[in-house]
């Protein structure tokens, strides 16, 4: 933890900023009672007396309570576009959030209004998101928190990663029986088997986090999760396509079937009125018991038996490698207050995840790269639309960077609890001389292709490229001026497809190396052990004005598996370099590279033959890509960027929100200019 004074610098909005549609108001009869577990309604005038907060405006100019179903209500799903255009930075004066789905982001916005802080919000979150976007988190999940306490102007860092049971060993996901070296691989695969399944911790999480950051009592943080579970929603888009995608995973499991399924066998569709009752049934245990609900007892029984499973429950009886986990696995599950990951990057203070996130490492090793470049001579061109087009030599330089990082990514970084990290540890990593010469290493004529990982001593150690998948992500700040920025997981879409009591259960331990050697031979540190975490790429990250904590001035992150560092750091880049607006940032074209040749350059805003509604023409930005030898991906990419950032505005401090086009999201919070 980090505790350090505030300063009292300010970040200037750009001159020309255009003030668009404030996306937050509020209405408190939305709010739900419906807790039998005896909780008290919450009272959601506390804070703001204006009963159009934590709503949104229709395009008549009126307010639209999210959820109501009204015209105008962003939580009735569209059709899947891929982008939407024309979303423009949304400001309030005392509260936001933004979050990935609008039930979800409304939520928050009502605990925020309630009185209640950024760990109070950041609970009800995600006791929405395992209903409403259940393909991209689960309460029996794994998340990442950055908090800032403004009282104490301290960052904590707190780890809620899924572990392996006790009784894994190196072999857990490449052996149905670890100790035979002839035995086959998991079945029907290491991702759809019990193997997969990892111990849970996101709910211990955030109860170490509420228990310290809290105002509200934990019993009342349920309320909005427990009423759209008993009385319905609408079926956003993502989850419709979710659902048909993995409609014949799904098959194995009849919990998932009744869930997300009409008795013809038939997968909901978007727009279709959807109930999870025994999910509702969960919510009130823990709102009751809180995490021990689920680690313990009935819930915790469920688990096991259903992460045992042996057999599907389609007509054919699908074998299935079970799960090892036990009741004492859960049990003993703890969540960890970790030191955040700071370092200076010109003339601000960047904090992320420590290990098992690399998130942190790769975000703060590329930026000490980058730093040794002036990235303001490389802007994107035209940023009032949809943040613009980046510069051929703006990719370049922060592309090559990126895959400088993910090679010392791929060597040294996993749960440092058994592998340490290199040299003195984390000092070794971020080391600014270090970084200095590892920029050294790039050119502004030709890319490098694919770089080695960095001279930090004679480790025997061999390159995990294992690749992870989605994510969702949220920001938080509240009206005492603390912060959260939390991404949270189930890996991939949809998790397990394993179902208990109304929620699915996480593949999390996929993204542990299959095999505990590389192709050489050699011992991989993000290999499977007993009680392990797997490394993650996850980067909520939260940016100070000077060289300390206290000046708050941005909290952004995003989904994305792999990618995540690359969605991260073209944020960063483009408000810290470039001036982008929190809007305009997270708009912005996403273009990254892992360690490998490929330069990602999103096109879902692109002008194709195939997409007429795109804006932008990349076509000068893939030509001078290439040029420098970079072979480019065009396909779309899949970010959900939450971004909020503190600004002077016309003479006023304002948060300023922008949420990513390219899901279902919204920004919400007490009001607008």
């Amino acid at each position: 933890m980090t505790s350090l004074k505030r300063s009292s610098l300010w970040l200037l909005a750009p001159a020309a900023l255009t003030v668009a549609l404030a996306g937050c108001w509020g209405d408190s009869s939305s709010n739900s009672s419906d807790n039998n577990a005896g909780t008290t309604p919450i009272d959601t005038t506390v804070v703001d007396s204006n009963a159009d907060s934590c709503s949104v405006l229709s395009d008549s100019g009126s307010a639209v309570v999210v959820g109501s179903g009204l015209s105008g209500d962003p939580s009735a799903p569209e059709p899947s576009s891929g982008y939407r255009l024309g979303y423009q930075a949304k400001y309030s004066s005392k509260y936001m959030v933004v979050a990935n789905t609008p039930l979800a982001t409304k939520a928050g916005c009502d605990i925020l209004k309630a009185g209640g802080t950024a760990a109070d919000a950041a609970v009800a979150v995600q006791a929405v998101l395992g209903l409403v976007e259940p393909q991209s988190s689960t309460i029996a999940g794994s998340a990442f928190m950055l908090y800032y306490d403004a009282a104490s102007k301290t960052v904590s860092a707190y780890d809620g990663r899924e572990s392996a049971p006790a009784a894994a060993t190196n072999f857990y996901l490449a052996r149905q029986n670890q100790d035979d070296a002839g035995s086959a691989p998991p079945v029907p695969n290491a991702r759809r088997s019990g193997r997969s399944i990892g111990v849970p911790g996101v709910l211990r999480m955030l109860e170490m986090a509420h228990n310290e950051h809290g105002k509200l009592q934990w019993s009342q943080l349920f309320d909005n999760g427990i009423s759209l579970a008993s009385q319905g929603f609408k079926v956003p888009s993502r989850l419709a396509d979710a659902i048909n995608s993995n409609a014949t995973n799904l098959a194995l499991d009849a919990n998932a079937m009744a869930t997300y399924f009409h008795a013809d066998g038939t997968p909901y569709a978007r727009g279709e009125t959807m109930t999870n009752v025994a999910y509702a049934t969960t919510l009130k245990a823990i709102a009751s018991g809180g995490a021990n609900a689920l680690h313990t007892g009935p819930i915790a029984q469920a688990i096991i038996d259903k992460a045992a499973q042996s057999v599907g429950d389609d007509a054919a009886k699908t074998p299935i490698t079970p799960s090892l986990m036990t009741l004492a696995d859960l049990a003993g599950y703890q969540a960890k207050k970790r030191t955040a990951v700071c370092t200076t990057y010109r003339a601000y203070y960047v904090c992320g995840m420590p290990p098992p996130s690399s998130g942190g490492i790769g975000v703060a090793q590329t930026l000490g790269i980058l730093e040794n470049f002036d990235l303001s001579q490389y802007p994107p061109t035209d940023p009032t639309n949809e943040g613009g087009v980046p510069s051929v030599m703006g990719v370049h330089l922060v592309t090559e960077a990126e895959r400088l990082a993910y090679a010392d990514r791929d060597k040294y970084v996993a749960d440092t609890d058994y592998i340490p990290l290199p040299g003195n540890g984390m000092s070794t990593m971020v080391d600014k001389a270090y970084l200095k010469n590892r920029a050294s290493l790039i050119s502004t004529t030709a890319s490098m292709g694919v770089a080695s990982a960095g001279d930090l001593g004679a480790i025997p150690q061999g390159v995990d490229t294992t690749v992870e998948h989605g994510t969702t992500h949220f920001s938080i700040v509240d009206t005492y001026g603390n912060v959260v920025s939390m991404t949270t997981t189930v890996e991939s879409s949809m998790g397990s497809f394993h179902m208990v009591d109304g929620f699915l259960l996480t593949n999390q331990l996929t993204d542990f190396a299959a095999s505990p050697t590389d192709s050489n031979g050699l011992l991989v540190a993000n290999r499977v052990a007993p009680g392990k975490r797997p490394r993650s790429t996850m980067a909520p990250t939260l940016v100070f004005k000077g060289t300390e904590p206290g000046d708050f001035l941005m909290a952004t992150g995003s989904p994305g598996g792999g990618t995540i560092i690359q969605y991260v750091v073209k944020t960063l880049v483009g408000t810290l370099d470039w001036g982008l607006d929190a809007q305009q940032a997270t708009s912005l074209v996403d273009f990254g590279a892992s360690n490998s040749r490929t330069t990602n350059v999103d096109g879902s805003n692109a002008k194709t033959a195939t997409n007429t509604a795109g804006t932008l023409d990349l076509t000068g930005l893939v030509t001078g890509l290439t040029t420098l030898g970079h072979t480019v991906s065009t396909s779309a990419q899949s970010s959900g960027i939450s971004t909020i950032m503190r600004v002077n505005k016309d003479g006023a401090v304002k948060l300023e929100g922008g949420v990513d086009p390219r899901r279902e999201g919204i920004v919400l919070g007490d009001g607008a200019l």
